[in-house]
């Protein structure tokens, strides 16, 4: 089931709040959401529900394994078979058939695999799954006593399917004790608004046209539609992502869950370093907490910890080389960063830094896009005018001026405006409640707009449902 669709946002969802706040006890209201959550699971994959509650109920024992003995050897052991069990499935419905394809262009080598669907949201769940095990081990949260709880925080709807990567520690306390008041179902509502808006209006238009260009002759494109074509994907990617942690957010909220922030304005950055601070923070911190300090790699744990992340960062997307590749080049330049040090970069001048993050992330977006690395490096030919293309056609400038409006409006929303303008009425608190009003107003709109566009448009669905 996908977030933006008419039966979800206007039947699904009102029907769950509906029982849900019927009903006011917490654990017949936890009973609700567990329902609503392996519908919703059930409903885009009905096979792999059994796969999930499988590795629930695995996981629930481990976890009170290593709760009942952490530190000790028998917590070791439950933590050793539940990274084994759940790295092993990521792996074995995810990387195998590439492992053994790569493994096939040796000469003399030849393995083939079966290739089987993989589950919806496997590499969210798995990832929420492992940080509550080691977080279980490492005495931060305590083992959860109760099953039908502990299969609600790994299938929780808002998040399940697409992050974001909400770990126990966040949201265990609210599992038995939590209240969503109508302010709570509000700005829930907005932001639930707010997501919708960003993948309706915004990326599912940016999406054609990135299609439009990518899918064609590479070779033809002249340098102005190929660097056209980047910024419009990377604003893409970013809008359908972002768009659909808001709704994930919000949905939440109108549960009385709060969940962390999965991106804050990325693209205001002037360092690749604060890029990754902003850009999808749930797998990010998940890496840096877990990957990067790994004691492996001895007086080399600096760079040994930076190549393990960003490369497992890479392979998180994708079995593909690309992401691979991905992964190291962002590392390259935050290992750049490191060297050169935070005073240092500071006394750079703002603009420059501006320009180079944002080069940087744009011809990043670029080595995301392409799996077929000889497509890949057609179009990076193309980008800087080696294909023997032009730099403007007459044709070219016209369709970027069809869609000029489009991306900038996709360039002011990257902005942070709302921080902006809250932070200037704060000064002026009589007109904050008009401010709010107008705003409650403005996005009811935009619901009801992004609402119209549903129903005569395709239903495109988010990029990250994929990784």
């Amino acid at each position: 089931m996908n977030f933006a669709n008419l039966f979800f946002i206007y039947a699904f969802l009102p029907a769950v709040l509906l029982l849900y706040y019927v009903i006011p006890n917490i654990h017949y209201r936890n009973g609700v959401l567990l329902l609503a959550s392996l519908v919703f699971y059930a409903w885009g994959s009905p096979v792999m529900l059994l796969l999930l509650l499988a590795v629930c109920v695995v996981n629930y024992f481990l976890g009170r394994g290593i709760g009942k003995a952490p530190g000790e050897k028998k917590g070791k052991v439950c933590l050793v078979i539940g990274l084994i069990l759940n790295i092993g499935l990521l792996f074995g419905y995810k990387y195998l058939a590439f492992f053994l394809d790569t493994i096939s262009l040796i000469p003399g080598l030849h393995v083939s695999v079966c290739k089987f669907a993989m589950p919806l949201g496997l590499s969210f769940f798995t990832f929420r799954i492992i940080s509550y095990l080691l977080d279980v081990y490492w005495e931060k949260v305590k083992a959860e006593r109760s099953f039908p709880l502990f299969l609600l925080f790994v299938s929780l709807f808002p998040c399940t399917v697409a992050g974001p990567i909400v770990r126990y520690q966040t949201i265990g306390e609210s599992l038995r004790v939590r209240r969503a008041s109508w302010s709570d179902l509000y700005v829930g509502f907005m932001r639930l608004s707010v997501g919708l808006g960003k993948k309706v209006i915004l990326a599912d238009h940016l999406y054609g046209i990135t299609e439009y260009y990518f899918s064609g002759n590479l070779r033809s494109l002249t340098v102005t539609e190929a660097w056209f074509a980047l910024l419009v994907y990377a604003l893409y990617v970013y809008f359908d992502f972002s768009g659909y942690s808001d709704m994930a957010i919000g949905i939440a909220r109108m549960f009385g869950f709060r969940f962390e922030e999965n991106f804050r304005y990325p693209f205001v950055c002037t360092t690749i370093s604060e890029f990754w601070q902003r850009w999808h923070i749930s797998l990010g911190s998940f890496f840096r907490d877990y990957l990067l300090y790994v004691p492996i790699f001895g007086k080399m744990r600096i760079y040994g910890g930076l190549f393990l992340v960003w490369f497992s960062t890479g392979l998180w997307h994708g079995a593909s080389w690309n992401y691979v590749i991905w992964g190291l080049y962002f590392g390259l330049f935050i290992l750049l960063e490191t060297k050169i040090g935070k005073k240092r970069m500071k006394k750079i001048p703002k603009l420059i830094r501006h320009f180079y993050t944002k080069i940087v992330i744009i011809l990043g977006f670029g080595i995301f896009y392409f799996t077929d690395l000889g497509r890949m490096g057609t179009f990076f030919k193309s980008l800087f005018g080696l294909s023997g293309n032009q730099f403007v056609d007459t044709f070219s400038s016209t369709y970027m001026m069809n869609n000029l409006i489009l991306v900038l409006l996709g360039l002011i929303c990257i902005f942070p405006w709302v921080p902006f303008f809250q932070k200037k009425l704060e000064k002026r608190s009589w007109t904050l409640g008009i401010a709010q009003c107008v705003c409650g107003i403005l996005l009811l709109a935009l619901f009801v707009f992004a609402s119209i566009i549903l129903v005569n448009s395709t239903n495109q669905p988010f990029l990250y449902t994929q990784f």
